[in-house]
């Protein structure tokens, strides 16, 4: 089956125009809180007269510890992406189907029928991977199928938009783990 003729980007690499990352303010708050509590066990380990005592040498693990971790969230996890209709958050995940089942997935995807059940049952690994987006509130969703191949998997389906109803339907199934 050729499969170059369909977009050679996966849903994940693509951007859409109603989703856009956003700074997570709680989690930079968060972050700057571990930060200061960081800095200041660690002064404080380097402020003490004996610096063997076990106290001394919690405070700098501890403060050390609280300085990595700060820095990580602040700079990697502080951003989040947003429906932009809505403002809900999205999250991303797949799921495997067998093969026998990507005709009828790849149907129902195309005419947006999620109230006819094709009985494809998701499952932890497969050769069809259906990759998503979905947003917290169930107005949106993107949706896309791959084909393993061997080695790597390979595009099976364009990426599909999803939103109002569509995108409330595809999400109950998904969370039921059955089309």
């Amino acid at each position: 089956m050729n499969n170059h003729s369909i977009m050679e980007t996966s849903l994940l690499s693509t951007e859409h125009p109603q989703i856009e990352q956003q700074i997570n303010k709680t989690s930079v708050i968060i972050s700057l809180a571990m930060l200061l509590l960081g800095i200041l066990l660690f002064t404080y380990s380097l402020q003490q007269d004996d610096a063997e005592t076990t106290l001394t040498m919690l405070a700098m693990t501890t403060g050390s510890i609280l300085l990595l971790l700060s820095l990580f969230r602040l700079f990697w996890k502080s951003k989040e992406w947003v429906y932009v209709s809505t403002g809900s958050r999205t999250r991303n995940g797949s799921c495997y189907f067998d093969t026998d089942h990507l005709p009828d997935l790849k149907s129902l995807l195309s005419e947006h029928t999620f109230t006819s059940s094709i009985k494809a049952e998701a499952k932890a690994s497969g050769n069809i991977r259906m990759d998503y987006l979905i947003s917290d509130d169930k107005a949106f969703a993107a949706v896309q199928l791959f084909q393993f191949i061997p080695y790597t998997y390979e595009n099976a389906s364009p990426a599909y938009y999803l939103t109002g109803k569509d995108a409330a339907r595809f999400i109950d199934c998904l969370k039921r783990k059955s089309f």
